[in-house]
């Protein structure tokens, strides 16, 4: 028989949600969050938790009874109370998680053109808030015919049609306005590159935060590829798509650090299945340990950063 350590009761305890919904709720009371009226940033917040609930559950992400992915997620994101005012990064992690809903669904399916439109859709609307976002498409598109297998001209018109779609609303306002200005100053961010590595704007607090981050998603990477025959091939498929879209996204910071807010928002997103995996699914005492000092750092860094902020 099994014995089962303090990070498997955790990991697979049915009260484990409620208990991290309301430890986040506490740090939105923290942050200010509600003294301040940012409701929506809340709303983005708990909704963003709910579809982690769902992107699991769909996909079978860790293949027993688990709510870590919710969880990782709830306790990363409110980590970074500095970004909790942020509208227009609540919005691109929200489409994130939309984006890979739909995404993940066109597996193996050549016709699945309205999940693709859909998906694409969302990550459009993103791109709305954080253009540079439009960079990551040449890597979808790869993986789209590697993971996702659903690769056919009918899909990548889709997938196209899904990206123009946000720009179609937008030109009809500007024409309602007559103003064309926002989406010519919009696209010209796109050429607009600062010095590569300059990280005089980050702060402390900030590159703590994604050190800690990076270190989970490369603990959590590790231990996939390590132990990822035990899986099926649909969840391999869809773990290498949380890999490479991590490493994509870090290599971004590292390159583009000035886009800090909203890429670390996509790193706790793809870390935060990464890690769940890690704790629901190791049965160590080393990685009992590593669950304890990992969850004690955690609450560690979100002290420090409310200090700060």
């Amino acid at each position: 028989m099994v014995r089962k350590r303090l990070q498997n009761w955790i990991s697979e305890g049915r009260y484990t949600l409620p208990i991290v919904a309301v430890y986040a709720m506490v740090v939105c009371m923290l942050t200010g969050v509600f003294k301040q009226g940012q409701w929506l940033q809340f709303a983005a917040l708990a909704l963003s938790a709910y579809l982690m609930i769902q992107l699991n559950n769909s996909n079978a992400l860790i293949r027993i009874y688990s709510r870590m992915v919710s969880c990782s997620f709830l306790v990363l994101i409110t980590m970074t109370s500095f970004l909790m005012s942020s509208v227009e990064g609540a919005l691109v992690q929200l489409c994130m998680i939309v984006f890979y809903m739909m995404f993940f669904h066109a597996y193996q399916d050549n016709s699945a053109s309205g999940r693709l439109f859909y998906a694409f859709v969302a990550w459009g609307t993103a791109s709305l808030s954080f253009v540079q976002i439009l960079y990551f498409v040449p890597v979808l598109l790869v993986l789209l015919v590697t993971n996702i297998m659903a690769f056919s001209m009918r899909n990548l018109r889709a997938m196209l049609l899904g990206l123009m779609a946000p720009y179609w609303f937008m030109v009809g306002y500007e024409a309602f306005v007559g103003n064309f200005h926002y989406l010519r100053n919009h696209f010209a961010q796109l050429f607009v590159f600062a010095p590569l590595f300059d990280y005089s704007d980050l702060d402390p607090h900030r590159t703590l935060t994604f050190s800690f981050v990076a270190l989970l998603a490369l603990t959590g990477s590790i231990h996939f590829m390590r132990h990822s025959y035990q899986d099926k091939i649909r969840t391999r498929m869809f773990y290498e798509v949380f890999i490479t879209m991590n490493a994509c996204t870090i290599v971004f910071l590292l390159l583009q650090p000035q886009h800090y807010d909203y890429l670390i928002r996509l790193m706790i997103i793809n870390t935060s299945v990464l890690i769940a995996h890690f704790f629901a699914l190791t049965n160590t005492r080393i990685t009992n340990i590593s669950f304890i000092f990992i969850t004690l750092s955690a609450v560690l860094m979100t002290g420090y950063n409310l200090w700060i902020s």
